[in-house]
């Protein structure tokens, strides 16, 4: 309903300006032309000044308005993206000091410099020094801007430290996937022939040998960890390694102020340092139900809108107590093979985790004499 009135409002204020218009037709007509113009021209340059004192207010409201709904409120929550922020703040100033000049100058200049009788315009074709100051000086600045940014694109997509974790990133539609390396700290191979979704085999993992293709099952796989949660951890350096199994997807963290394309046939890589856990950032933002997000910046489709994953940050004690948890990938495709489903489970609280870790940490080798 609410839309129907705005549509309504919006159809009734233009036939009330196309009748204005008509009306100052048949003025100009009664009037006279010239005395028409007279008048219609200092009543346009009456405008220009309200339009001006409106614009103003308009961009402060909106300012106030749609600010605290944007993350630059809570800052970046990567310490690379630190750099993000600040190239933003210092753009956004130069950026703002030109458009209030420039348009606080334009409107002005329409009002104060208004067709007079006896006023003449002097034509100004050509200035030399003035157009070498208006070209150098822009491009100066944005030189800067652009060596700043290049700068900080270099240190995401460079060498991460020696210390950052590693997680595989695939895009497809409409979905993310994230694989950790497991127990052995190795990615095992893949295949795109044998993806099989629903043999729960998504990312095509080699887990079995193919007499046609000459090719043997990567005992490294059967470790690795797949999930639809990205797990981070606090103050330590991640490293993903981006793929796409489709078309071209973008992996975008707005909180952390970073994005990657996701390219088919072609890895890409982005490291980057998280500040906040997910509780401390529902504590910062007072939002009890906050959540970091990676989501699709690259229309990929029509269910584009869809394709995003939560993004857990925890500390290294949490980490470990979660990847513990979690079973390999080749387990979930051959539920017959896992340890746990073949001994006692434990009873003990304090053996589980223990228990888990254990039965992590041997996954490969269980996994390969199973093969054999």
């Amino acid at each position: 309903m609410s839309m129907f009135f705005t549509i309504a409002a919006f159809l009734l204020i233009v036939i009330v300006i196309f009748q204005i218009a008509k009306a100052s037709e048949y003025v100009s007509v009664l009037k006279g032309e010239e005395q028409s113009f007279k008048q219609s021209n200092k009543v346009n340059g009456a405008l220009m000044i309200v339009f001006l004192i409106l614009g103003l207010i308009g961009v402060y409201w909106c300012n106030k308005l749609l600010y605290p709904r944007t993350t630059l409120v809570e800052g970046s929550a990567s310490i690379e993206g630190e750099q993000v922020d600040h190239l933003f703040w210092i753009t956004l100033i130069l950026t703002g000091i030109v458009f209030f000049a420039t348009q606080i100058l334009l409107f002005w200049f329409a009002f104060r410099y208004q067709y007079k009788e006896n006023k003449k315009a002097y034509y100004f074709p050509h200035n030399n020094t003035m157009e070498i100051i208006w070209t150098s000086v822009p491009t100066i600045v944005l030189l800067i801007l652009i060596v700043y940014g290049l700068r900080s694109w270099f240190l995401f997509t460079g060498d991460a430290p020696k210390n950052a974790m590693q997680v595989e990133v695939t895009g497809h539609q409409f979905q993310w996937n994230f694989r950790y390396p497991g127990a052995d700290g190795v990615f095992g191979k893949k295949y795109f022939r044998d993806i099989d979704p629903a043999n729960s085999n998504t990312l095509g993992l080699i887990w079995k040998d193919n007499g046609a293709l000459k090719q043997k099952a990567d005992p490294a796989c059967f470790d690795d960890i797949i999930t639809g949660t990205l797990y981070l951890v606090k103050n330590k350096p991640v490293e993903l390694l981006i793929n796409s199994q489709d078309v071209i997807h973008d992996v975008g963290l707005p909180q952390f102020r970073l994005k990657m394309d996701a390219v088919p046939g072609t890895p890409t890589r982005l490291w980057f340092t998280p500040k906040y856990t997910t509780e401390e950032m529902k504590k910062i933002t007072g939002n009890p139900n906050y959540t970091y997000e990676l989501a699709c910046d690259q229309l990929c489709g029509n269910g584009h809108y869809s394709m995003r994953a939560v993004i857990e940050v925890v500390t290294q004690q949490e980490y470990d107590v979660i990847m513990a948890k979690q079973k390999p990938a080749y387990f979930a495709a051959f539920p017959d093979k896992d340890p746990a489903n073949q001994q006692p489970a434990a009873t003990d609280s304090t053996a589980a985790p223990a228990a888990a870790t254990a039965a992590v940490r041997t996954t490969r080798d269980t996994a390969a004499l199973a093969l054999r």
